[in-house]
């Protein structure tokens, strides 16, 4: 049992490092962005280096407070807040926010765990490199919080998640000692892979304090283009054209559902829509070419190809209208929030099982009660948001006792259909349950075995993944 963050606690901690590291924690540590749960209270250390967070640590380890990782406070499954349990220490790392090193021609960068992502992105902007992880949230989460979650985002189809843009991390354990991980190497194949342990592990195996990124050249040109299209099968037959066109340089293929730009319609009536007409289905795809080759004409050759499968189009002529349709794109979270959904799911499906998922699951929901669905997300590499809203005039409160019945309903299509229940958002404590249900027994094993034996008191991030 981890004791409380007490005074005497603060106290001691405080003495060991700079004036105005440890504070009582603000609001905006406490509170998750869904408003869902929060941590009730707690001490909040703000290191400005890996010295003051290995000491950070190992107070913690001696006085038996656990700690609560927090980046950039945008998680979507509870990771970053502890409802339950004795008060932690949160521990942000947004003081830890210097480039370390960037080496263009190595297609290399060393940032410190507190840089917003937008700041990882600009500093690779200007040494004339892309960092292509992309997220709506990029202004506010941190690289460090990407990397513990293995953040997805809309450019995963062509450059991977976050774990592929990584090629090692310096990180605080949990006994206080440094994994020092930042050589620029591709090759390094000395035993077991440390770096891909910590990424994903939401910050139950060990602080990331900084990280090597993989930066890449910018393509010479860009194309944006929004087809209808007539259904899932079409808008996935459409993206093999399109790959094929490009040589696979497709970096996003986005889906949306009507439902969505209904929701658009209806809470936020100021936001642009190109189709006067909502479509039933549409993709909203983006490519990046090498010199030579004209997106436009080449995503033009591909909505002819396309045939009966695209029904309208529109073909970004301008940077400022590829603009406006991705304003679209990233509004349809505002709208989902707006009406306050029943249940959300960040799922994965095989490509090929998409269609016949999407064609049993809307069934098997309606059954449960009059519900709204908006299915989108991106579906160039099987991740879709199906999430569960309440009928129009109707509020989500009014139905959450359905939730869970729903949550299973999805789930348990998904998992029929060879699938994932958290496909970028991570398992934080709001999946638990449903790791263990879907989960492969022997993983769940090994997983356990892997934190006791760094973690052995249960020191970080308490509660969460497991």
């Amino acid at each position: 049992m981890l004791n409380p963050a007490d005074a005497s606690f603060a106290k001691r901690l405080a003495t060991l490092l700079p004036e105005d590291t440890v504070t009582a924690a603000e609001p905006r540590y406490l509170e998750e962005p869904r408003r869902r749960a929060m941590t009730a209270e707690a001490l909040v250390a703000r290191p400005r280096s890996t010295t003051e967070a290995v000491a950070i640590v190992r107070a913690c380890v001696e006085a038996r407070v656990g700690i609560l990782p927090w980046g950039g406070g945008t998680g979507l499954v509870l990771g970053q807040v502890m409802p339950e349990g004795p008060e932690p220490l949160i521990l942000s790392l947004e003081r830890m926010n210097a480039l370390r090193g960037i080496w263009p021609e190595e297609g290399l960068m060393i940032a410190e765990a507190g840089m917003t992502l937008a700041e990882v992105q600009a500093a690779a902007e200007g040494a004339g490199r892309l960092f292509p992880l992309s997220l709506a949230s990029e202004g506010t989460a941190r690289i460090g919080g990407n990397l513990a979650t293995n953040a997805g985002g809309t450019a995963v189809l062509r450059y991977g998640n976050a774990r592929e843009l990584c090629l090692g991390v310096e990180a605080v354990l949990p006994d206080g000692s440094v994994l020092n991980g930042l050589k620029r190497l591709r090759k390094d194949n000395t035993g077991y892979d440390l770096k891909d342990l910590l990424i994903g592990s939401e910050g139950t195996l060990g602080i990331i304090t900084a990280a090597t990124l993989r930066l890449f050249p910018k393509p010479a040109a860009t194309g944006t283009a929004m087809f209808v299209v007539t259904g899932p099968e079409a808008a996935l037959s459409l993206l093999s054209l399109i790959q094929e066109a490009t040589g696979g340089n497709v970096t996003s293929f986005e889906l949306i559902h009507r439902q969505g730009l209904l929701f658009l319609d209806e809470v936020v009536p100021e936001q642009r829509q190109p189709f006067a007409d909502r479509p039933e289905w549409s993709v909203l795809a983006e490519i990046g070419l090498p010199p030579g080759l004209d997106p436009e004409m080449v995503l033009a050759g591909a909505y002819e190809a396309a045939g009966d499968l695209v029904t309208d189009g529109i073909i970004a002529s301008s940077a400022a209208q590829a603009a406006t349709l991705w304003d679209l794109r990233e509004a349809l979270p505002e709208g989902n929030r707006r009406i306050g959904a029943i249940a959300s799911h960040d799922i994965s499906l095989p490509l090929s099982e998409i269609a016949a998922f999407l064609r049993v699951a809307g069934p098997r929901v309606e059954r449960l009660g009059p519900f709204r669905i908006n299915c989108f997300g991106h579906l160039g590499d099987g991740n879709l948001h199906y999430n569960v809203f309440p009928p129009k005039g109707g509020r989500a409160v009014d139905h959450i006792e359905k939730a869970g019945e729903i949550q299973r309903a999805v789930h348990n299509l998904v998992h029929d259909h060879g699938g994932s229940i958290s496909a970028e958002h991570g398992v934080g404590r709001l999946k638990r349950d449903d790791l263990v249900r879907y989960g492969d027994p022997a993983k769940l094993a090994a997983m356990r075995a892997i934190k006791v034996a760094l973690d052995p008191i249960g020191i970080m991030n308490p509660g969460a993944v497991l």
